[in-house]
């Protein structure tokens, strides 16, 4: 109920957060701008060229289906790219390289998610310095998963994702969305908005629209090709920064909603938690970030479908990416 009434604050645009929001929401501005500073005065060039991917407001702007998109245009163009992820979700400092083996809890949801989807090497860790020495071992090109405000590594390209749903009440955290001010768009070399082609310009360069759409509901934990027919209610769980935008693909493929469970971003499943979702006997639907966690924990008896996305991608975007990485390869 919480995270709901944070949500319906950050992206209600008629209604302004209290004072104390407002004070708190310049104190964290003081002390980003201070961070930001500090990674500038230790910038470091990762040993391939890197392409980050990030944006400027809080969780659900798309990243992780945007990175798999890009890496799989790259390779189309030659590159052997590797992602390189935070790994959020779990404890590791230390990069690693992940394995058909590795799981959420030891190097993070998305990047399980990044190797599932992409079959491109990904390295996970805190220490994203330590991440681009580790990924040049196994490609020549490096994507950047979150990485707008880590200035700490040099980039070749910029890409600045902005959701559907704007930059919300305009705000820093945590009276709004915003990890940084809208002025921080200036710094991007491709503003890309994301979910929406019906969108009002939100800076002066060109922004490109790309979105990620519902595609189809797959059984994750089946071994044939099944898909999930619209015949009867179905049990939607989410653990995502926005619920409601499952909620509404799935409406709009025609699905009926009988149970919804709700849980926090990153959430960490457990057995009592596949137990409880079991137990009311409709079919289990959920996201693909959701599943790479749910689906060590699933009986194998048991089909686990989920809402798989594809992609609608604005004539020119890719061209405008390799533009800005080969500008800067004969600069260099």
């Amino acid at each position: 109920m919480l995270y709901q009434r944070i949500e319906n604050m950050w992206w209600n645009r008629r209604r302004k957060p209290n004072l104390l929001l407002r004070a708190l929401s310049a104190i964290y501005a003081l002390a980003a701008r201070f961070d930001q500073n500090g990674r500038l005065k230790h910038t470091v060039k990762p040993p391939i060229p890197m392409i980050s991917v990030g944006n400027i407001t809080v969780g659900g702007s798309g990243k992780t289906p945007f990175v798999v998109w890009l890496a799989a245009e790259l390779q189309q163009r030659g590159f052997n790219p590797v992602l390189l992820s935070r790994g959020d979700g779990a404890n590791n400092q230390a990069p690693h390289l992940v394995s058909e083996y590795s799981r959420p809890y030891e190097v993070g949801d998305e990047a399980v998610l990044l190797h599932r989807l992409s079959g491109c090497p990904v390295i996970a860790g805190r220490d994203r310095v330590a991440g681009a020495q580790l990924a040049a071992e196994y490609g020549d090109i490096l994507v950047l998963d979150d990485g707008f405000q880590y200035r700490q590594l040099e980039r070749v390209c910029d890409i600045v994702l902005v959701p559907a749903e704007g930059l919300g009440n305009g705000c820093l955290l945590p009276a709004g969305p915003l990890r940084e001010p809208v002025s921080a768009l200036a710094l991007a070399d491709v503003v890309v908005r994301t979910g929406s082609e019906a969108f009002k310009p939100l800076c002066e360069q060109k922004e490109w629209f790309w979105s990620a759409k519902a595609g189809v509901v797959r059984d994750w934990n089946g071994q044939g090709d099944v898909l999930l027919e619209a015949s009867r209610p179905i049990h939607v769980v989410t653990g995502v920064a926005r619920p409601k935008r499952v909620l509404n693909d799935l409406n709009a493929l025609g699905y009926e909603i009988g149970e919804y469970s709700c849980f926090a971003d990153h959430h960490a499943y457990s057995k009592e938690d596949v137990r409880s979702l079991l137990q009311c006997f409709k079919p289990v639907v959920t996201t693909a970030k959701d599943a790479v966690k749910l689906m060590p924990l699933w009986p194998c008896d048991q089909p686990l479908w989920v809402l798989e996305l594809q992609t609608d991608v604005e004539t020119g975007l890719v061209d405008a990416v390799m533009g800005v990485v080969q500008k800067h390869a004969n600069a260099g």
